[in-house]
């Protein structure tokens, strides 16, 4: 049994469409023949042919429905399994109840069991599916050659597709890979440009500044000159600022750094602070979020809570990043939303997430960043 178009047009680096995916699994149906040629040639008559054909109808229906569901066990949807169950159950009773020539239709959920379910799982589908074969061509008294072909059928097809699968899981992972690198390599980069930056202009600026401020004393008996030269120190001085407020955000830190840099400044604050990190690493764009909300967290903490502990908490299980900031300071009295609350309030709305703050459930104060995995796209 060919299945090389189904394997071309399911299994692409991209993401193939639905037409595709049905085109290419189309080829493969062509093995129905041996059912339909049995209710054709009159091997099964009456109201069990009735019965046979709307049984094949029912399996094709659903097993093109579950193929073109997402062909991977980590992309399920909510019928995947539904469908499966559906397509097993049509497959196995039409094998025991019409004949031989129904027994082509196991190896297709072969396929199915594959490519849906986790590789233990489609181990134990795989050996089930060569049970019914075997079983269901003993049953109707199958010649032993054709047993044995579609026995065959049954494991190297499972074995491929369990291959393919992972194949598909691993390009997958390589990618995310890729995006990380990639991800890092630019904030190297932002570093670089920050600290060249920094070290030009920065002290270039600064040279101008003190040298307006003798130049300013040294023109004390001209007040012209002396109001020049504090316009230039003036504008230097904010070139500088602008420089530095520029280098900050280049040199931007994740989460780990400010997770680590929180650590120092609370302990240096006399706080005793206790993090903990369960998930996945963040995303990009929810790392560098988390980042500024761990450092407007700790730096209230440290400024207004009056605190001797602080939590921190971040979890991630790839559907949302949530960041939970508790201290046991002055939680009872009254609150109110600072600047840098409210900016970070502002950008974590805008991610499409919630902020909550205000007084903990026992004493202190509580910070609860939530935001969904897709706010990383």
């Amino acid at each position: 049994m060919s299945w090389t178009h189904w394997l071309t047009f399911s299994e692409s680096s991209d993401y193939p469409s639905r037409s595709r995916r049905f085109f290419g699994v189309s080829f493969g149906l062509i093995y129905l023949i041996f059912p339909v040629a049995e209710i054709v040639n009159g091997e099964v008559t009456g109201a069990k042919a009735v019965w046979a054909g709307a049984s094949l109808i029912a399996f094709v229906v659903s097993y093109l429905a579950a193929v073109l569901s997402p062909p991977s066990y980590k992309e399920r949807s909510p019928a995947t399994y539904p469908l499966l169950v559906l397509t097993v159950t049509l497959a196995v009773g039409s094998a025991l109840i019409f004949g031989s020539g129904w027994l082509s239709l196991p190896v297709y959920t072969t396929v199915l069991l594959s490519m849906a379910l986790p590789p233990r799982r489609a181990v134990l589908g795989i050996v089930a599916m060569l049970a019914v074969v075997v079983g269901c061509g003993l049953l109707h008294e199958a010649e032993g050659t054709s047993i044995a072909v579609l026995g065959l059928q049954v494991v190297t097809l499972g074995v491929l597709f369990i291959g393919v699968r992972n194949t598909r899981l691993l390009a997958q992972q390589l990618r995310d890979a890729q995006g990380e690198v990639a991800r890092l390599a630019a904030a190297d980069e932002r570093l670089r440009i920050a600290r060249d930056l920094h070290d030009l202009l920065g002290h270039s600026l600064s040279l101008i500044v003190l040298k307006s401020e003798l130049a300013g004393r040294l023109a004390e008996d001209s007040p012209r000159v002396s109001k020049e030269i504090q316009d230039i120190e003036s504008v230097a001085r904010q070139a500088l600022t602008e420089v530095r407020e520029a280098v900050t955000g280049y040199r931007q830190r994740g989460l780990p750094e400010e997770l680590d840099n929180a650590r120092s400044v609370l302990r240096a604050a006399g706080v005793e602070p206790q993090v903990r990190i369960s998930g996945t690493p963040l995303p990009g764009l929810l790392d560098g979020l988390f980042g500024w909300a761990v450092r407007e967290g700790t730096t209230n903490v440290v400024r207004h809570a009056r605190a001797r502990r602080c939590e921190i908490e971040v979890t991630y299980d790839g559907e949302h990043a949530i960041l939970e900031i508790m201290d046991d300071g002055q939680g009872k009295e009254p609150f109110r939303l600072g600047s840098g609350l409210q900016g970070l309030t502002e950008r974590v709305r805008g991610a499409g997430g919630t902020v909550e703050v205000g007084p903990g459930a026992r004493a202190g104060f509580r910070l609860r960043v939530l935001v969904p995995a897709g706010a990383a796209a």
